[in-house]
């Protein structure tokens, strides 16, 4: 089994749990749900529940009712997931500053040694 861990900034807030908790009680349900299916399938996990981008960066996508919610993600040693940021979906494609988003805190996170 794998863990979902939210990624912490460096002043000790957790953007991706700040993110859900702004949800409405649906959609927070469906990301919590969608998140332990990750947590349960891990590597395995594909579409219509995940989806790789690029450079090992991969997202959680979740649909409730006409909207549509992301959270980007990268697996690290252990069996670790780090869920790097979430955001709503308005276009066809993953906005390029949200990956780049993923990238910047996978780098910092691997820079502090997996903290």
């Amino acid at each position: 089994m794998f863990i979902a861990e939210y990624y912490q900034k460096d002043d000790g807030t957790y953007p991706v749990e700040e993110f859900i908790l702004s949800l409405d009680n649906k959609m927070k349900a469906k990301v919590l749900w969608t998140i332990s299916l990750l947590e349960d399938y891990g590597t395995k996990l594909r579409l219509p529940y995940s989806e790789h981008l690029e450079d090992d960066i991969f997202e959680l996508r979740i649909k409730q009712s006409s909207d549509i919610t992301r959270v980007l993600y990268f697996f690290y040693k252990d069996k670790r997931i780090i869920l790097t940021n979430g955001f709503v979906k308005k276009s066809q494609k993953t906005p390029s500053g949200e990956l780049k988003l993923a990238k910047d805190r996978r780098e910092n996170f691997l820079k502090r040694g997996g903290k």
